[in-house]
């Protein structure tokens, strides 16, 4: 008797050469739930843990002839994206992944608009291109509270303030569900919201002191990834992967000069 073919992941994400967020993170964490992921880099970035000097975006026709490649070859289980660095990588990357969604395959759309020092990683004109195009395929979409912000049009504060109604707008692009990362508020809890159409679900764990981490953001949406690739609901998804960054970000280290990077081999 022939074995199962084995679950393979996709992530479609920028290079991060410090290993601590992108396309190596991604990777890193895959493993750590027992998968053996493919990976399409969109961009090659010059950064340490002490930030990012320099984006250099893929044409798009080379992003595209990856995915060409591999997706004419294999059927990912579930698909995590991450930087992508103009509007014609997005629309390659929607197209690419359109007949995916068809057949129901898990769609994790990470919004990274920013780095964590504040340099734009996607154009402010292109962004428009990402909501349109890529955000409808996602069955989950992973905003933090400044991402929230740009994708819903509205100011930064008014997330903390008026959170039901920017949920609410952010599910109007098309997402089938919001995971709304809450890292970035203030407050003894850390506390991440998932909005579905019919009820909104809050996931809250004491926030670890004292730590400046490098990738935590985008480490949560590979993870719940992972699960969804693995057959896990969303719910339980989101759950099990909070509690593995909240013990990764526990056991974070100094590799570097600058921000600490995850434990990545944690358990949650």
């Amino acid at each position: 008797m022939s074995r199962p073919r084995p679950l393979v992941p996709l992530t479609i994400a920028g290079s991060d050469p410090s290993g601590g967020a992108g396309l190596q993170a991604d990777v890193k964490v895959f493993l750590r739930f027992g998968l053996s992921a493919a990976a399409v880099p969109t961009a090659i970035t010059v950064q340490s843990t002490a930030g990012v000097r320099e984006v250099v975006p893929l044409e798009a026709a080379l992003v595209g002839r990856q995915l060409a490649a591999l997706l004419g070859d294999l059927r990912p289980a579930a698909v995590k994206i991450g930087l992508l660095g103009d509007a014609q990588v997005v629309r390659v990357v929607a197209r690419a992944l359109l007949p995916l969604v068809r057949k129901r395959i898990p769609i994790v759309v990470d919004p990274v608009l920013r780095s964590g020092d504040g340099r734009r990683l996607l154009p402010k004109g292109d962004v428009p291109v990402f909501v349109r195009q890529l955000v409808p395929l996602a069955t989950l979409l992973t905003p933090n509270v400044a991402e929230a912000a740009e994708l819903a049009g509205v100011p930064e504060s008014r997330v903390a303030s008026h959170t039901p109604e920017v949920l609410e707008a952010l599910l109007r692009t098309g997402a089938k569900a919001i995971l709304l990362k809450g890292g970035h508020l203030g407050g003894s809890e850390a506390t991440d919201l998932l909005h579905l159409r019919d009820q909104t679900i809050a996931f809250s764990l004491p926030r670890v002191p004292g730590r400046r981490i490098h990738g935590a953001g985008c480490a949560l949406s590979t993870a719940i990834a992972a699960l969804l690739a693995q057959g896990h609901s969303l719910e339980d998804a989101c759950q099990q992967a909070k509690e593995y960054v909240h013990a990764a970000i526990a056991g974070s280290r100094h590799v570097g000069r600058g921000a600490r990077l995850l434990d990545f081999q944690a358990r949650g």
